[in-house]
């Protein structure tokens, strides 16, 4: 079926019924085998899937969406490819947890940069359909959020997002925040002293997040 996106797989590796599925969704210009090198160090009841973005790069190299630039060097992003991920995400997403019978009420999605931003706009638009936001390095793109939504969102969100980050600023990811705090959403939110990437200290921190939602 074209719209399960390609992805790799951990399977738990202790045997379990049932098991609590992390989707691991990468950032632009990457693929599903970079977040997937440290799947190895996360809990051993979990089912681990990355999956692979729809737009091809080259190279190896993969997007959610096509960020441009225009004449003044400004970026913006195709919010119709984005909404189009999106979809193709939660299509997967649904088609992994029937055919690996998973904890229908225990879903993580970790996402890093775009994937972050997307982790964010999932959860908004299919409310309550992953109980767990892991968004490192992105931010919030209330573009990508749907105009109205009566549905309390029961999800909780670890944020994280590194303090002299070149590629999104931290003002970015701190309006996180207050946003879900307005809703009344849970949510935790850290710094680390590094750019556009993810501190040894802000892994273990997350993992610690994971396992005491296990």
């Amino acid at each position: 079926m074209s719209d399960i996106l390609p992805h790799v797989v951990r399977q738990p590796k202790q045997p379990t019924k049932n098991p609590a599925l992390l989707v691991l969704l990468h950032g632009y210009g990457s693929n599903e085998l970079d977040l997937f090198s440290f799947a190895d160090e996360l809990p051993d009841n979990l089912l681990i899937i990355s999956l692979r973005a729809p737009y091809e790069m080259g190279n190896g190299a993969y997007a959610w969406y096509a960020i441009n630039l225009d004449s003044e060097n400004n970026k913006f992003s195709d919010l119709v490819q984005a909404r189009e991920s999106m979809q193709k995400i939660a299509t997967t997403i649904d088609s992994l947890k029937t055919q690996y019978a998973t904890n229908q009420n225990n879903t993580f999605l970790l996402g890093f940069s775009q994937g972050a931003i997307l982790s964010y706009a999932l959860s908004f638009n299919f409310p309550n359909k992953i109980e767990h936001i892991i968004a490192l390095s992105g931010y919030l793109n209330t573009e990508l959020l749907p105009e109205k939504s009566n549905q309390k969102i029961s999800t909780d969100y670890y944020i994280s997002h590194g303090s002299v980050d070149q590629v999104i600023p931290v003002d970015w990811a701190r309006k996180a925040c207050p946003f879900l705090d307005s809703k009344e959403i849970k949510n935790e939110y850290s710094e680390y002293p590094v750019g556009h990437g993810v501190a040894p200290q802000n892994f273990f921190s997350f993992k610690k997040w994971i396992e005491n939602r296990l």
